[in-house]
């Protein structure tokens, strides 16, 4: 049976192993652009959100003062209505 040091060393050997090879598959440039290019599209999305937050709170507050509006303009009808009752 094999030690814990023997089966640690083993365990590295592979990760290096496998780390190398797909190192050599991809190569540092192609791991940087690929990083570089997924910062870019994180901030574009980024963005976009922001920008549809802004939008919807934006038009949230429009509705929220037509409502108001619109409140006030049944109230006035209501009370043309109950002078017009009497």
């Amino acid at each position: 049976m094999k030690s814990y040091e023997e089966l640690s060393e083993e365990q590295g050997r592979r990760e290096t192993s496998f780390l190398a090879s797909l190192m050599g598959d991809v190569g540092l440039k192609e791991l940087s652009d690929l990083e570089s290019s997924l910062g870019q599209r994180r901030d574009e999305i980024l963005f976009k959100l922001t920008t549809e937050i802004e939008d919807t709170k934006n038009a949230l507050n429009q509705v929220e003062q037509l409502a108001q509006r619109l409140k006030k303009y049944l109230e006035r009808l209501r009370k043309i209505h109950q002078a017009l009752s009497k």
